[in-house]
């Protein structure tokens, strides 16, 4: 590696890092993906649905890359950068981009979409989730499971406790599915090798996934970057794993 430390950290703080795009790390970085193939499956599922939300839309790239969107097609986003990137992708596409907290209620009448994705949401509303289906509707999303990226997260924060850990696990997802009256009709999950080639590969992503190691600055974690900048200088790439569940719900008819 011929770039020096302070060159990566000046590139990858000066990255735009709106939207939901990681074309960037390109070359610098590698994420394998899950089995299922989510955006292909959530494609297959718009071109059948009547009307859908898809919520935490992020920039829209990943809903935009459905070759058809149902007749009514409605996105979320509370990211101000997001909400205007987003718009200006799926606007021409006919889908509407509505800027929401990510609080409930969501803005929706009950019984409004057939179909509810949502790819990678910090949280989720499962009672909002069955109000806003109708009966039979579908609620389809790839989350982020527990403890991902957690051999990076630990190397600035240090060993994290169980429940910590434990968070975000797809059995206690099924759990408060299953609570708010759905019907849980695929549940699966899967570890994934994640490789860090620079240092400043690893500082983008830590600037764009902002929970991974909250409140995180460059200025903050110098003295954490300069040794993992090290290790990866020694050992070519530094290895995470990233966890991702899938998980499809049903509203049962006449609910």
């Amino acid at each position: 590696m011929r770039r020096s430390f302070e060159e990566l950290v000046a590139e990858a703080e000066a990255v735009s890092v709106a939207g939901w795009d990681f074309s960037w790390l390109e070359g610098r970085a590698t994420e394998e993906r899950p089995s299922w193939g989510y955006q292909r499956a959530m494609a297959e599922r718009l071109a059948r649905a009547s009307a859908a939300l898809d919520i935490q839309t992020g920039g829209g790239e990943v809903l935009a890359g459905a070759a058809k969107l149902p007749p009514v097609m409605v996105a979320t986003e509370s990211w101000p950068p997001n909400v205007a990137k987003a718009t200006a992708l799926l606007h021409p596409l006919g889908a509407v981009v509505v800027a929401d907290e990510d609080e409930p209620p969501l803005p929706f009448g009950d019984a409004a979409f057939d179909l509810v994705t949502s790819r990678h949401p910090v949280t989720v509303w499962w009672e909002e989730i069955a109000r806003v289906l109708r009966p039979g509707g579908t609620y389809f999303s790839q989350q982020v499971g527990p403890a991902s990226v957690f051999e990076l997260v630990e190397f600035f924060l240090g060993p994290q406790p169980e429940d910590v850990r434990r968070a975000r696990h797809p059995d206690d997802a099924c759990r408060a599915a299953e609570a708010a009256g759905l019907e849980v009709v695929d549940l699966r999950a899967e570890s994934l090798r994640t490789e860090f080639f620079d240092i400043g590969a690893v500082i983008y992503f830590l600037r764009k996934v902002v929970w991974m190691v909250p409140g995180f600055t460059v200025e903050e974690y110098r003295e954490q970057l300069r040794e993992l900048d090290a290790l990866i200088r020694r050992d070519g790439l530094f290895v995470a794993h990233t966890t991702r569940f899938l998980i499809e719900a049903r509203k049962p008819d006449g609910v």
